[in-house]
């Protein structure tokens, strides 16, 4: 079969880029059809993949801008024909999904694997509060919102099928798209970690990820501050000074954390704190590939990847005083020495890369057969 990939924009590296990487992989002589792409700041290894930009990629300083074309993408997308493709893949978090597969006699197989919808379209409230848009601003675009809400509407209903990361995106896509989801899960890479032998295990707890607001790492920080628990924050971004700031002795900021040591720092933690909301979450996968268990907000991904008393352990509100409250049960519970690595690595391997390509090309197969 041709089969072409679609994904939203190229000049950041995130979760919808690892998963990309994946796509690559499986099928490596699929096109890449972006609105964007920053060839400069963007991994090596990705200019030997046959990428095909829109001519939104030539807006001025849209790579290092692009949230300001907002409107554009729909336009973009929208105009890309791939009707002469048998299978067109869209890694979609934005409008990527809106290109057209259907021209006259021609007619692609169109799937969607759903990073989330739109969030800024359907979630609108609560993005422009992370974002900490002013009110007027605020207003001024709830018409434009409201025009982009009804074009990724129809847009999801000339998709064939959908498929989902997590039951909560999977609810996400029924209530905002009245579409029923397949759900498969994202790639986690679980071979680069492993459980180290009980005497090699620390005291400390462990944070990683980007240091912005909506991480909630501030109750991480604060948390463990007030019980004096040793914790280690991997990561940057623009709340590290406010962070350091409400942080005690118990708390110590790494930075940037390389890829090279993240599986020895998981491995020897006491657990992973994951105190934010997340559609799907790699960090606690992989913390839980190397043998270790999870704090986790009770909310999103976490509720797929998480098992309660056996995988780790969930804090109901999004509240320091609830974390602290989680922190003690896992304290008390001696719940560090006492989990079984070898049955939670064995649980994260329900998320491995491997497993992912299997249920993926299978759905593919079967749906193309099915078209056929």
């Amino acid at each position: 079969m041709r089969l072409a990939l679609v994904h939203d924009w190229l000049n950041q590296v995130g979760g919808a880029e690892d998963v990309l990487t994946e796509l690559v992989g499986m099928f490596p002589q699929a096109p890449i059809y972006t609105s964007l792409y920053w060839r400069e700041k963007m991994p090596a290894a990705w200019q030997t993949w046959d990428i095909r930009t829109l001519w939104t990629d030539r807006l001025p300083r849209i790579h290092e801008q692009h949230q300001r074309y907002l409107p554009l993408y729909p336009l973009a997308f929208g105009g890309l024909d791939l009707s002469d493709y048998d299978v067109v893949l869209s890694n979609k978090s934005g409008f990527c999904h809106g290109v057209q597969t259907r021209r006259g006699a021609r007619r692609a197989l169109h799937i969607c694997y759903c990073l989330a919808p739109t969030r800024y379209v359907w979630q609108y409230e609560a993005y422009v509060a992370r974002e900490n848009l002013g009110g007027a601003l605020k207003n001024a675009l709830r018409p434009l919102i409201a025009a982009l809400r009804r074009w990724d509407y129809a847009a999801a209903q000339r998709v064939d099928h959908f498929i989902a990361i997590s039951t909560e995106i999977q609810a996400r896509i029924k209530t905002f798209y009245r579409r029923d989801s397949t759900l498969i899960f994202p790639p986690v890479q679980t071979e680069r970690f492993a459980p180290v032998p009980a005497d090699q295990l620390g005291e400390y707890y462990l944070v990683l990820s980007r240091l912005v607001p909506y991480k909630r790492v501030d109750l991480a920080v604060r948390a463990c501050t007030r019980l004096g628990l040793p914790l280690l924050v991997g990561g940057s971004g623009r709340d590290r000074e406010r962070l350091e700031r409400m942080a005690g002795e118990s708390v110590k900021f790494l930075g940037y954390v390389p890829d090279s040591d993240v599986p020895s720092l998981m491995a020897r933690c006491k657990a992973l704190i994951f105190p934010g909301w997340e559609d799907f979450g790699i960090t606690p996968v992989q913390a839980q590939a190397a043998g270790r268990p999870v704090i986790a907000f009770r909310g999103g991904g976490t509720l797929d990847t998480v098992r309660e008393g056996e995988t780790g352990i969930f804090f109901d509100a999004p509240t320091v005083e609830a974390l602290m409250a989680a922190l003690k049960q896992f304290e008390e519970s001696g719940m560090a020495r006492k989990a079984d690595s070898a049955a939670i690595r064995q649980h994260a391997l329900r998320f491995d890369r491997t497993v992912f390509q299997r249920a993926l090309r299978a759905f593919i197969e079967s749906a193309y057969a099915q078209r056929r």
